[in-house]
């Protein structure tokens, strides 16, 4: 930047630090260069002073299970090098997100790891001309920034194909409820999308039945709730995430339902939990750690100096337990009563 602005380095550092001492026409030649290159002042300070060994993590929420997974698995490939990784939660709106990155940004984080950001592409590759940035979780593609991704269509049809195997045809799903507007590349898109899909190709159109809640225990709980209103029920339910499987159970005990007997489930995500005997969930393993640990490699990859983007996929597999079985058709099927309050 001071070589666009035609002045040295301390010259830079002086305006951006706001000294006394910059005559007006270098400070007009500075900022001009700033606005031009697109820098923010912290990333012209970053350059100047070097790197901070940090890599920053941007998730919508810290609690969410298959995302500490991610964080061992770049925590597992920092050990060895010189960063640390600092976390931020974004949550699930435009301006938080956008106040989290700014906030890694200005730390003068040296890479930035986007777990299923909300931002569009646009967005993205503007933090990603100032930073070294990879972006997980999205199906988009872009020369501007690296990106892994799980395959969700696949993942998606192993658990339906799975389903309806076993000889389920009401089968609902909970997705993530989004804003209008937003994405098609997006993972609860996909996973929804596939879902319905898959039920069409078999000519199960009308058993259709898509709860939007989120991707929590308390958005399980509460879709579960909203499929198991319907009439008939369905047999088996399809959460898009495992911890929103983990409220569809609860949903399910509080209705005195038995799982798999009565109503089968399926996650996605195969955290730790879900391999619980209590638990013993089916559900699609993606491989959080080995996300994470390709996603510090290729940050690093990144900040010594690599330009071309590296996109990075996971095929994923199905893992079968005890939470989904044949249907079995009772008196109670045609009619649930759902507790009130």
């Amino acid at each position: 930047m001071a070589k666009h602005a035609g002045v040295s380095k301390a010259a830079v550092s002086k305006v951006i630090r706001n000294d006394y001492g910059v005559s007006e026409s270098m400070r007009d030649r500075v900022k001009r260069a700033i606005d031009e290159l697109g820098y923010r002042p912290q990333a012209a300070a970053r350059a100047l002073r070097g790197r901070s060994f940090t890599i920053g993590v941007l998730m919508q929420h810290i609690g969410i299970p298959f995302y500490a997974e991610i964080m061992t698995g770049l925590v597992d490939q920092l050990t060895e090098s010189d960063y640390q990784a600092i976390m931020i939660q974004g949550g699930t709106r435009d301006k938080t997100e956008k106040r989290a990155l700014d906030a890694l940004i200005d730390r003068q984080v040296d890479g930035i790891l986007l777990i299923a950001p909300l931002s569009g592409r646009a967005q993205l590759e503007q933090v990603a001309r100032e930073i070294p940035t990879l972006v997980l979780g999205r199906h988009d593609r872009s020369p501007a920034y690296d990106s892994i991704v799980d395959d969700d269509r696949i993942g998606s049809e192993l658990v339906m194909e799975h389903l309806i195997g076993l000889g389920h045809r009401r089968i609902g799903h909970i997705t993530f409820q989004q804003e209008p507007g937003r994405p098609a590349d997006q993972m609860p898109h996909i996973r929804a999308d596939t879902y319905e899909r898959v039920m069409r190709e078999h000519g199960f159109a009308d058993e259709i039945a898509v709860a939007a809640t989120s991707y929590s225990e308390e958005g399980g709980y509460h879709g579960a709730r909203e499929l198991l209103s319907r009439s008939p029920r369905p047999t088996a339910i399809f959460a898009g995430a495992d911890e929103a499987a983990l409220g569809v159970l609860a949903a399910l005990h509080e209705a005195g339902l038995s799982v798999p007997d009565d109503v089968s489930v399926a996650g996605y995500d195969n955290t730790r939990l879900a391999a619980h005997p209590n638990i013993a969930l089916t559900t699609v393993n993606q491989d959080g750690v080995v996300m994470g640990r390709t996603a510090g490699r290729l940050l690093l990859e990144r900040i010594e100096g690599r330009s071309a983007a590296v996109h990075f996929s996971v095929i994923p597999s199905l893992v079968v337990r005890r939470s989904t079985a044949s249907p079995h058709p009772r008196p109670a099927d045609a009619e649930t009563q759902m507790p009130t309050g």
